[in-house]
């Protein structure tokens, strides 16, 4: 009997198995290497510092259109692809400048109120962190409607149940980015002298959660009203990825009460290794792996209990965010100079990088480690250490580009100049997707739910695919700019 389209488009994203952790490093290096060329573009010919066509045309290139080729029609030479990134950077860097932006000269304050309210903000905007997030985003969104092509390489799908896919490190990603966003509250309390109040904590936690909650509805009963093909053993039959993403502030907020080296360095390991350790000294990793789907829980296990592997990696986030983020760290001099400080995080984020890979080392080793092998399904120890650490080394790229290319960021003096710099350093289109990341997460998936109820893309061949993709990143990057452009914050 011949399978329904349904069931062709089930079974072209089940039973896969992934690909190498050091593939998906070099198809994710682009991302930071283009942002590399874009830096190198702006501080030696300022080609992004007007707002028109051209400008926004090359950005899109760079920081879009560069991970939809290495994702797509390139995925076999992305090494070569980064190659070439870094290649056009280096002869732009080398060749003479002509770039040369006006300098305002610092103004000479005469009153300490003056010299207060001209005072760098306190908890800044990172570029870095907007290069970071922005481009976490875009790789995501991408992903989310190429997978159901076949010019998106079936390794990078998500694993049925072990292994390493691009997309499986941009679930976790996702999650540690909220978590590293969410330590902006939690230092801004902090800053203003304010107690810490667990009620408070919770109250703000689910003004986030029930507009998730909702998504999380809307998307099942949509899903289940369209008989729109679904992955059931991803996350469950009525679970979905809303769903994980808004119990997490909640629960995050319930840590809050601890100690600071306690809530940072002891509980997303401890967390980690307890969940691990159920999973392999129970039952556990049998019942979600093989269990009937007889009730509410058994239907839903792969969600519920791999939650709490993504707990671990929001709570290692928000610790990172509390390094990184506010201008003077808590465990930082707070009379170091800005150079100081900047290599403060550099150090920072190059120790939770080698932490969390020589953890990953032993997980998974196979002379030996424990050769626990990742898991996106379970969220197990190996997968959550993965997770972390790449995000970790992710940012520091990003954050070595901000530090060698745009040293007046971290080093201005007065909240001018500073605001008038970061500015410089920010893609426009990054920018826009890291201000409404979710809600442009939300239109992708609305927009490829409609591509999907409309269009054959099993067999659509290669232009036509290319064709549909290119119009749907330009439409996600469109809404983003106009946002922006609006100055329009949709908070979800």
């Amino acid at each position: 009997m011949a399978q329904s389209y349904k069931e062709l488009k089930e079974n072209f994203v089940s039973g896969l198995t992934g690909g190498s952790i050091s593939e998906i490093n070099y198809v994710t290096a682009v991302a930071p290497t283009a942002y590399l060329l874009w830096s190198v573009l702006q501080t030696r010919h300022g080609l992004f510092e007007q707002n028109n066509v051209p400008s926004y045309l090359l950005d899109f290139l760079l920081n879009v259109g560069a991970i939809l080729m290495v994702t797509t029609i390139y995925s076999s030479i992305p090494v070569l692809f980064v190659i070439l990134l870094l290649s056009t950077a280096a002869v732009v860097y080398i060749l003479p400048s002509d770039n040369r932006p006006a300098r305002k000269p610092m103004p000479r304050p005469q009153k300490n109120a003056a010299v207060t309210a001209l005072s760098p903000d306190a908890l800044p905007v990172r570029p870095f962190i907007t290069a970071y997030r922005g481009g976490m985003m875009i790789i995501t969104c991408l992903a989310i409607l190429a997978v159901d092509f076949k010019i998106f390489p079936r390794r990078f799908a998500k694993v049925e149940t072990w292994g390493t896919s691009l997309m499986d490190i941009g679930v976790g990603s996702f999650v540690f980015s909220a978590g590293l966003v969410s330590a902006r509250p939690i230092i801004q309390t902090r800053l203003a002298g304010k107690s810490f109040s667990v009620a408070r904590q919770l109250r703000a936690s689910l003004k986030t959660m029930f507009p998730l909650l909702l998504l999380g509805f809307v998307r099942m009963y949509s899903v289940k009203g369209l008989d729109y093909a679904e992955h059931v053993t991803e996350y469950g039959v009525h679970w979905n990825f809303f769903f994980t993403l808004a119990f997490l502030p909640p629960f995050g907020a319930l840590c809050q009460p601890l100690p600071t080296m306690v809530r940072c360095y002891v509980l997303p390991y401890a967390i980690n290794f307890i969940y691990e350790q159920l999973l392999d000294s129970t039952r556990l990793k049998a019942y979600i792996l093989t269990a009937p789907r007889l009730d509410l829980l058994s239907q839903n296990r792969e969600g519920i209990f791999s939650f709490w592997g993504y707990l671990a990696i929001f709570l290692a986030g928000q610790a990172v965010g509390l390094d990184v983020l506010p201008r003077t760290p808590e465990i930082a001099d707070s009379s170091a100079s800005p150079y100081e400080k900047r290599k403060y995080i550099i150090k920072r984020l190059i120790l939770w990088t080698i932490s969390w890979y020589l953890v990953f080392c032993v997980s998974t080793g196979t002379k030996f480690g424990q050769r626990i092998q990742p898991s996106r399904r379970l969220a197990n120890t190996s997968y959550v250490e993965w997770v972390v650490w790449f995000n970790n080394a992710q940012m520091l790229l990003y954050c070595l580009v901000d530090t060698f290319l745009f040293p007046s960021v971290h080093s201005a003096r007065d909240r001018e100049t500073e605001r008038r710099e970061i500015g410089r350093a920010s893609s426009k289109i990054l920018k826009a997707f890291n201000r409404n990341g979710l809600a442009l997460f939300l239109l992708a998936n609305l927009l490829t739910g409609l591509v999907n109820l409309t269009l054959d893309t099993l067999h659509m061949n290669q232009a036509g695919a290319m064709a549909i993709l290119v119009g749907y990143a330009a439409v996600l990057t469109v809404v983003a700019l106009g946002l922006e452009h609006y100055d329009i914050s949709i908070k979800l």
